[in-house]
This record gives structure tokens, C-alpha cells and sequence, in this order.
């Protein structure tokens, strides 16, 4: 599915918000020129969700927006609330609506911020957060094994107002600081929980995974500060979108100051094309499904429950790794019982021989992400689940042939 601007003048106006079909939506793909994925090195530490691809193709044109060459010129937008003046109000409403479908966090009472993905947010929340301390730089940490970019989000800009401190586990500063909570954790798909006290600590939840297809949803998630992103909900990393939401409102306000300095806000385009496809997934559930259509969050998690099958029975085969055990409690959106089932696999290799599973791996034409960028022991590593049908085929035909 692909949004398009029609540049048409003789054409009667179309709703902003319309579920037009895409000029492209019925187009083949181009050819390939690049060899396949087994004739050379598999790229597996990425997240990038392109398995869900396939979904949005069968739904065609639903999803679809079209946004006239007059339309969303300026950099304010319309009918938004609250101190995100660059957010959509059609944005605002549909997310607000779908956590209420999935019930995995409490829009009420919140400032909900939009931008540029989670990663541009968490940014925002660091600024935030340390630009209200004396005490500087402020120490940033998050429990082992974490995710291996929070380290060099912190520290890439070197701030004054914040510093990578390591793992939240054997912190030991007095003073304040800034936890950061990934939950389901990346890289192995633990709930996490806080580690630090509340007393002298500030808290950012990482939400990116607490959609249904990759863990159960037990709880409704209310916590200060709640990261989400558009690219881990639907596959739709290439629209940028991500939203945070936030109790305070003076740190809302600080954080939309960020993105204002840094971006001046947010795509309109990229705004309204999430609105709508976030419309498509909460009209299936909240309306009767007279066409029979798949839904998306059903789709998605037999999708992953059945790469988690597949993944855990080649590695029992192989005998060469361990991978982590989860438990199975009630989901309240699905009403069944359910194990989680992460974007990413934290395979730990278990072979007498091998001390660096990242070098193991890609002497064997895998390409994975080591666990010392996680703060972890280096025969762990990380490699992503969502990656295209052929792509993940040929990485379980591979892990099938180690002996």
C-alpha cells in the first residue's frame, strides 16, 4: 500500500482522510537485480519490519491517503489539543482510540506528543527531563541487557545535560538520574520492570513492542513517560512516526520545544497516513468484519507465533544454542493465554568451542548483533524477526545445518 500526492487539477476534491486506492497499490514490484538472499551474508541484527508487508499488500488500497498539492502547506496543524502544536487532530484521535481498542496504555489524564519516530522523542525526554537539574550531566542508565542504541543516543550529541551511565543494575551514584525501561525488553522480550528508586530517579518507558503480535497484553501501561513508535506497531518504518505519552505537562512542553528546535515539527503527510491506517486497524475490531477480512493484530501474531515455532524447533535440532523461556499469562486483548513472541530472538550459544557468537554466526553467513552492544556476555547475540519470508527461511535453513 502507498500514499500519493495528486497533483490533478481537474478532478473533483477528494476528503483529506479518504480511502481512495493507491495508483501504485495494484503495481508488481520492479525485478530484482540483487542476487538472492542465500548467495550472500544474511542481515539479521536490523528491526526492520518488513515482514508485514505482505499483509498491507492483500489489504490494497485500505489505508490509502491522498493529500491534494494545497493541502497541509503550513507548519500548524488543525484541531489538535494540548502543547504539541504541530501535531493532527486526526493523529491524536485515532491514536488515543487504539490504545483504547488494544488497551495497553492510558491515553486519560495524559499530553500526548508526536515525532519523528520514538528514537527523536527519546531525545526529547532526555532534554526534558535533565534540562530542569542543576546536577549535570545528568547519569542515564538502563538495565542489562539493554538496548544497545540507548548508549549512543545519549552520548551522540556529547550534551552537558546528560550522560550514558551503563547498566541500571550496578548503578551507584548518588543524585539524580534517568532510567530508561524497555518493555518487552529489546533484545530478549522480558517484561522489565524499574530497577532504581523512584526517589531520586526519573523514569522513560520504551512501550515500542507492547502491541499484541509480540507480547500479551496483561496490564493497561500508565506510567509518567510512554514511547511508542509507528514503524514496530505496523511496519511502517518509512512514515517516521512515533508518540509519546506524558503526565507532566511542562515536560510535554519541553519535549515539543525540542522537536521544534530540531525539526519544527513533524511531517503533516507522515501524520495523516498513520492516522489512517491506525482508522483501518481499530474500524476491524470496533465494527462487525462483514467482508471477512484478516485483522491486523490476528494476522501479526500468527505470523509471529508461527516464526517462533519454526525458530524453536531448529535450534533444538541444532543443539548448538539456548533460547530464552518465557511465560504464558492471560492477555487481556486477545482473552486467551499466550508466551510472548519478540521482534528479536536472544540466541545464547551454547558450544564448548565458541566464545563469540557474533563471529560464530557470521563465519556461517549470518550476520547478528553481539551481546556486549547490550552490556551482555559476547556469546549472546541478537537477530530480528522480522525480516522478509525468504530472508528468514534461509536464516532457519542455516541454523538447521550447524552441527
Amino acid at each position: 500500500m502507498h500514499a500519493f500526492i495528486s497533483l490533478s487539477r481537474t478532478q473533483p476534491p477528494i476528503p483529506l482522510l479518504s480511502k481512495k486506492k493507491s495508483i501504485l497499490s495494484s503495481s508488481p514490484p520492479p525485478p530484482s537485480s540483487s542476487p538472492p538472499p542465500w548467495a550472500k551474508l544474511l542481515q539479521t541484527p536490523l528491526g526492520d519490519p518488513s515482514m508485514f508487508e505482505e499483509y498491507w499488500r492483500e489489504e490494497g488500497g485500505e489505508g490509502a491517503v491522498v493529500i491534494r498539492s494545497w493541502e497541509k502547506m503550513s507548519y500548524f496543524s488543525r484541531g489538535g489539543e494540548g502543547p504539541c502544536w504541530f501535531m493532527e487532530g486526526a493523529l491524536q484521535e485515532q491514536i488515543a482510540r487504539l490504545h483504547g481498542v488494544v488497551g495497553n496504555a492510558r491515553v486519560q489524564g495524559k499530553h500526548l506528543v508526536v515525532g519523528v519516530g520514538s528514537t527523536q522523542l527519546f531525545q526529547a525526554a532526555l532534554f526534558a527531563i535533565s534540562s530542569t537539574h542543576d546536577a549535570q550531566p545528568l547519569p542515564v542508565v538502563s538495565a542489562a541487557p539493554f538496548y544497545s542504541f540507548y548508549a549512543e543516543h545519549v552520548d551522540y550529541l556529547r550534551s552537558g545535560l546528560y550522560r550514558w551511565a551503563g547498566d541500571a543494575r550496578t548503578f551507584k551514584e548518588d543524585g539524580p538520574f534517568i532510567e530508561v525501561i524497555c518493555m518487552p525488553n529489546n533484545p530478549d522480550g522480558f517484561m522489565n520492570q524499574a530497577v532504581l528508586s523512584e526517589d531520586k530517579g526519573h523514569r522513560i518507558y520504551d512501550l515500542a513492542y507492547y502491541w499484541p503480535q509480540y507480547a500479551p497484553i496483561t496490564y493497561e501501561a500508565n506510567h509518567d513517560i510512554m514511547l511508542f513508535t509507528f514503524s514496530k506497531l505496523t511496519g511502517h518504518a518509512g512514515t517516521r512516526i512515533g508518540w509519546a505519552l506524558v503526565k507532566d505537562e511542562d515536560v510535554a512542553r519541553k519535549m515539543t520545544k525540542f522537536i521544534t528546535l530540531n525539526t519544527l515539527g513533524v511531517s503533516k503527510d507522515s501524520q495523516l497516513r498513520a492516522a489512517m491506517i491506525m482508522t483501518s486497524i481499530a474500524d476491524s475490531y470496533e465494527t462487525q468484519n462483514t467482508l471477512g477480512r484478516e485483522r491486523f493484530f490476528d494476522s501479526a501474531r500468527l505470523l509471529m507465533t508461527e516464526r517462533w515455532r519454526r525458530l524453536r524447533e531448529a535450534v533444538t535440532k541444532s543443539s548448538s544454542f539456548v533460547l530464552p523461556k518465557f511465560p504464558s499469562p492471560n492477555c487481556r486483548f486477545s482473552g486467551e493465554k499466550s508466551e510472548p513472541h519478540p521482534a528479536f530472538a536472544w540466541l545464547k550459544c551454547e558450544r564448548p568451542d565458541v566464545d563469540d557468537c557474533e563471529s560464530f554466526l557470521k563465519s556461517l553467513g549470518i550476520v547478528s548483533r553481539g551481546g556486549a552492544h547490550f552490556g551482555a556476555d559476547r556469546r549472546y547475540v541478537r537477530v530480528s524477526m522480522l525480516a522478509e519470508d525468504e530472508v528468514f527461511d534461509c536464516f532457519i535453513q542455516r541454523i538447521l545445518a550447524i552441527r
